[in-house]
């Protein structure tokens, strides 16, 4: 790999023409003679990656099914988001529920601090738990893995809503979290199998308002549904949710571990697979530029049921996570991912108790801090679909090589990082200084900080996608782990601090942090 004196060495023309890896080329720029006998340029976009020719390449099935896998993957990762957020505002509601019986004197609550563990854990084991789901789903393939998880998270979530003690419940949200885990990783890995290069960044922001949307709702229903039904209920809500994925899961979705490579070296060299000549005829089926694909064969019914495949040597697919550390690109998305969400729990933790003190006293209607969140991110779904690809393919049109270059999409990252960062420490002096209208500069920060969950992760999952391809799966990995850590010590220790120093100190330190991920961009 070259170092950075050679990089910042090249001229313009030399990093014009430079190749780094995750370049390809998007446009090819053909020129047809027109009918009054005129050139005229004509831009094509080229499939990448290039598609094989089997009706199993997840790239070759119908767009019917492509945004079925996308829904499905989606919703997963919803059901996820709500589940583990649905509890924070409800913490409330939870502090006479959980009584302290000492040996001497009356039974007491236990304190809002370890409340907030029940959040913490689940929070920590959603991230974690991918170090081992996303080797098994290389190994095994997605969809076995991804079954298994929605069956845990349905039973897990049925735990939680029969849970009788504090340490139960709190046990039941760690494994519940293990579940969840996968909604992180392969869900997002599964839909950047599916989608060419040019289509993934609308895919992804669609992906994102369901990832960022359960949190949002979760947050602001899970107080309403706490005070009306019973906390409980959060908890049988999931469960149904995640049963209904599950079937989803089961009936519409296939394999989408493909093996491309293999199955392009068969088309383009039959002699590989022993039958003596050599013929690039049946590649010649399969379009490389953007047009109608013939296929030898169609995926039946059957075979998109059928479950498990086997890609071998387990033990490298664990490494393979760790090794993703070598590339700056996955250091800037989990830090920007574990810093922005460490901010959104941290808020949506903290704030339902501050609303519920003098002089707010809102009662059950603390979720109703979520609406700032909800707004801030549907402003934020909008651009973010609306340019996530155009910067990309704009670029390419530009160039006269028409290369697409994955850094091309993050310039639409700065806005979002500026409102993210300022947003929290918009919420924290805000909540610093109570007043009977405080409230709705807490809720403005926390709706710019949900403009920033939207956008930042939509781009930087299409960035890993983009650079990585092959290990985007093990990036992903080390990105949710960041965020896990991040969102696990903020959530754990936040509340003690706001009670002992206020909210300016931690959250003008968090805001700093965020910051200063942001300038690694």
């Amino acid at each position: 790999m070259a170092g950075w004196g050679y990089a910042f060495g090249l001229s313009k023309q030399q990093v014009a023409e430079a190749e780094p890896p995750g370049t390809s080329r998007l446009i090819e720029h053909d020129l047809h003679r027109t009918a009054s006998g005129r050139n005229q340029q004509g831009d094509h976009i080229v499939l990448i990656p290039p598609p094989s020719q089997s009706g199993l390449d997840p790239l070759n099935w119908p767009t019917w099914r492509k945004y079925t896998v996308l829904l499905t993957m989606s919703l997963f990762s919803f059901v996820a988001s709500f589940g583990s957020a649905g509890v924070a505002p409800a913490l409330p509601a939870l502090i006479p529920e959980f009584l302290v019986f000492p040996p001497f004197g009356p039974p007491h609550p236990l304190p809002f601090s370890t409340l907030t563990h029940l959040v913490a854990v689940n929070v920590l084991l959603l991230g974690c738990s991918n170090i081992f789901w996303v080797p098994l789903a290389s190994t095994f393939g997605r969809r076995p893995i991804l079954l298994i998880s929605l069956l845990l998270s349905t039973f897990t979530s049925m735990w939680c809503g029969l849970a009788g003690t504090f340490n139960s419940l709190l046990a039941a949200r760690v494994v519940q979290g293990i579940g969840f885990g996968p909604a992180d990783t392969i869900a997002p890995d599964t839909v950047g199998e599916v989608f060419f290069v040019h289509e993934r960044g609308r895919a992804m922001a669609i992906y994102t308002v369901f990832l960022s949307g359960g949190s949002f709702i979760g947050g602001t229903a899970g107080a309403y549904i706490a005070g009306q039904l019973g906390y409980r209920y959060i908890f049988w809500i999931t469960m149904a949710m995640c049963a209904a994925v599950f079937l989803l899961e089961f009936f519409l979705v296939p394999e989408t571990l493909f093996d491309r490579q293999a199955a392009l070296v068969a088309e383009q060299h039959p002699s590989v697979m022993g039958d003596g000549t050599y013929s690039d005829e049946k590649r010649a089926g399969v379009e490389t530029v953007e047009r109608t694909i013939v296929l030898g064969d169609r995926m039946t019914f059957r075979q998109s049921l059928s479950i498990g495949v086997y890609r071998g040597n387990l033990v490298q697919h664990f490494l393979d996570p760790w090794r993703s550390l070598a590339f700056p690109g996955t250091w800037v998305v989990m830090l920007h991912y574990g810093g922005l969400l460490g901010g959104l729990i941290t808020i949506s933790t903290i704030g339902p108790q501050l609303l519920a003190m003098p002089p707010y006293l809102w009662g059950d209607n603390v979720g109703l801090l979520g609406l700032g969140a909800v707004v801030g991110g549907l402003l934020g779904f909008l651009p973010t679909y609306l340019t996530a690809d155009r910067l990309l393919t704009g670029r390419a049109k530009k160039e006269s090589h028409g290369f697409a270059e994955p850094e091309s999409r993050l310039p639409a990252l700065f806005p979002a990082l500026f409102l993210a960062t300022t947003g929290i420490w918009v919420f924290g002096f805000c909540a610093a200084n109570p007043s009977p209208h405080a409230w709705a500069g807490m809720v403005v920060g926390y709706g710019m900080v949900g403009f920033g969950i939207m956008q930042i992760p939509s781009i930087g999952f299409n960035y890993l996608i983009d650079s990585y391809h092959a290990i985007s799966a093990d990036c992903f990995v080390m990105t949710t782990i960041s965020r896990a850590v991040v969102s696990f010590a903020w959530t754990f220790f936040a509340a003690q601090w706001v009670e002992t120093a206020g909210a300016a100190l931690p959250f003008g330190i968090f805001g700093m942090i965020m910051g200063l991920f942001a300038l690694l961009t």
